[in-house]
């Protein structure tokens, strides 16, 4: 091997071209097997897309992430997940002992009354397109009584058009196995502003390509690079950086290849990679080199698809980085030792990318090892549009032999105060789902490296599932079931990013204030009444009370806002209290309808939430006010009305 590296010598690389933009305004919208299969596509930054969780979170607060039911249909299916629209579901897991009956998962989409996909608990893994590598199935440890278990997790991408319901045989509930219960997971998913351009879900779709590309994990699954930047073996001293590349020319990195001799897993956190674009005075990547290639403990070999490791020393990062100007990228020796680099490679290809379209690869400021007494560890807060496409959390306890993976994830994004993404446990996070008791577990989209229950060290890349954002994003975790432990953790997030916001609010309407509804016009009819509310969020702040005034009716709410002419589409935030479930009702701006807004979950104990509205800029632009009209009905026949509303938020698409 040593003989094979010596040989390599430094490439020049001469001036690079823009071809003709893949990225402008006329692209297809990406979704679905295209999303996940094209690694080119992840620098475009998404429009009229969000993510959302749909998962079985204690509602109390605690750890108690079971119960994970909406409602009892007509036909008497349990109803995990429903939502009204056009999305995606990307990701989907769920626990079960395997003593307890086994449900059928049935998938209903675009309103149909027969659902268009069957499956079993026991088929995932095996049932076509629920098949390896995209989908499978894993039975946990005995876990000194705790297990055995079976954890499913499935990437298969399921688009449809206008509006889902996945519905379970039996009631997913509890936690005794004795019991036969045991049924908890999650679904992520996106959202999309219009169905324009997508093809609902029939499970004969042609997954050959993300088979292929999933089964050679640790190969460069994007565009090859046409030039190479070869750096022969050499030593870092103390305090060193040695540049592995500087460009003064237009392109894109596609790959990152390094091999360090002798390996330590210390140098894991002592040396670090720097990377900036275009002559910007921060640098967009600043890390230890364990953070950035996805194993900042180096007990075992993770393989992910477009980042990894090995203990023997080599690593790789596969995410296409453009740049318009210039590149560097070096490594920085912050050990008290020589480090031996005994090969590097960069991998550069042309820049074919939109610049006002797409984002910068970035990561996060580089979280240290901290404890964070009695509240979420605050790993990443960003601000600027763009989304985010992976995360890699590091966590340490007081000792060994304590369960450390308990704490949930927590992604609130954009300002929303509820979480947008919310896990049942950070190993849940990452689709391993039944503690750390065995050897590293992983995938092409994650997993984790760690000893038995910690330290830990775990890397959940977001594929399909970016989260984009138009203004800030902030990722926390807790420190065990209820933030009661003491942890440290580490890490970052990353993400393809701009600086400029694209989201800017531009008025408000408060039921609480009378001067605010006379400004508004706001009148509500129909059994109309009002309630002060003092209540508290999900996630972090759940202890946080906050009062507002609640108005329900049953006939329809009127007002007028205020927005920018030069918007590029408006959204709408409301606050309400979700102790009722199935909130649903129509929305019309200026006497045109436009969809329904419809929201099955519900929380008795934590009862303020912020759910959001998008009105589509046809609608709105060149506008300087909006009449808004919102008509609750029933979701279905013989279901009650259940909508309310305590203040609404608007915001403007600026870009």
């Amino acid at each position: 091997m040593y003989s094979l590296i010596g040989l390599f010598s430094l490439v020049f690389l001469g001036p690079f071209s823009v071809s003709a933009q893949t990225a402008d305004s006329t692209t297809p919208k990406s979704y679905g097997l295209t999303r996940m299969t094209d690694v080119s596509q992840l620098p475009v930054l998404d429009r009229d897309m969000k993510v959302k969780y749909e998962g079985s979170i204690d509602k109390r607060g605690g750890n108690a992430d079971w119960d994970w039911c909406l409602y009892q249909d007509h036909r008497g299916e349990w109803v995990i997940f429903d939502v009204a629209g056009a999305g995606c579901i990307y990701n989907m897991v769920q626990h079960r002992y395997l003593s307890s009956e086994e449900p059928i998962f049935r998938f209903y989409f675009d309103g149909e009354e027969e659902p268009r996909f069957t499956i079993r608990l026991s088929e995932f893994g095996e049932k076509y397109p629920f098949t390896e590598p995209q989908a499978s199935c894993y039975i946990g440890p005995l876990d000194n009584g705790r297990g055995p278990i079976r954890v499913v997790r499935s990437f298969v991408p399921m688009p449809f058009r206008n509006g889902c319901r996945i519905t379970s045989s039996v009631k997913l509930e509890g936690a005794q196995r004795e019991k036969g219960e045991g049924g908890w997971g999650h679904i992520v998913y996106h959202s999309y502003t219009s169905p324009e351009g997508i093809e609902t879900f029939t499970g004969k779709e042609d997954y050959s390509r993300l088979v292929r590309q999933w089964k050679q994990t640790g190969s460069d699954p994007g565009e090859a690079a046409s030039r190479q930047i070869r750096q022969p073996e050499s030593v870092l001293a103390p305090g060193q950086s040695l540049s592995l590349a500087r460009i003064g020319e237009c392109g894109t990195v596609h790959a990152l290849r390094l091999y360090i001799a002798d390996m330590k897993p210390e140098w894991l956190q002592n040396l670090w990679i720097r990377m900036k674009w275009d002559n910007h005075e921060k640098d967009d990547v600043l890390l230890p080199i364990g953070c950035f290639f996805g194993n900042s403990l180096g007990y075992n070999n993770t393989r992910y698809l477009l980042m990894g490791t090995t203990t023997d020393g080599w690593f790789y990062n596969y995410f296409p980085m453009p740049f318009w100007e210039s590149a560097e990228i070096a490594l920085e020796n912050r050990s008290e030792e020589p480090v031996t680099l005994g090969f590097a490679e960069v991998g550069v290809g042309e820049n074919r990318y939109d610049r006002e379209r797409c984002g910068y690869f970035r990561s996060s400021d580089y979280y240290p090892r901290t404890h964070t007494p009695g509240a979420d560890s605050p790993i990443a807060s960003i601000k600027g549009t763009g989304k985010m496409v992976g995360a890699h959390v590091t966590c340490y306890a007081e000792r060994p032999h304590i369960i450390t993976c308990e704490g949930d994830v927590r992604v609130h994004i954009d300002g929303n105060r509820t979480p947008q993404v919310e896990s049942d446990g950070s190993e849940s996070y990452i689709c391993y789902g039944w503690g750390f008791p065995t050897p590293a577990e992983g995938h092409p989209s994650g997993g984790y490296d760690g000893l038995s229950d910690n330290p830990w060290s775990m890397t959940r890349l977001c594929l399909g599932d970016s989260y984009p954002f138009y203004s800030q994003l902030d990722f926390g975790i807790e420190s065990g079931e209820s933030n009661n432990q003491y942890l440290e953790h580490l890490g970052a997030i990353f993400y393809y990013g701009q600086d400029k916001s694209s989201l800017v609010k531009s008025d408000s309407v408060d039921m609480a204030v009378k001067k605010s509804l006379k400004r508004h016009g706001y009148k509500a009819q129909g059994d109309a009444s009002t309630e002060s509310l003092t209540a508290c969020f999900e996630g972090d702040d759940d202890d946080k009370e906050i009062t507002g005034t609640v108005s329900r009716f049953t006939g329809s709410s009127t007002f007028a806002v205020n927005i920018l002419p030069d918007n590029r589409g408006v959204r709408l935030r409301r606050l309400s209290d979700q102790q009722q479930p199935r909130q649903c009702a129509r929305v019309y701006v200026d006497g045109q309808e436009i969809g329904v807004w419809y929201l099955a979950d519900s929380n008795p104990y934590k009862r303020w939430i912020e759910d959001e509205f998008e009105i589509p800029a046809e609608l709105t632009r060149g506008k300087s006010e909006l009449n808004i009209r919102i008509v609750p009905e029933a979701r279905e026949e013989g279901s009650p009305v259940s909508w309310n509303e305590a203040a609404y938020d608007v915001f403007c698409y600026t870009e």
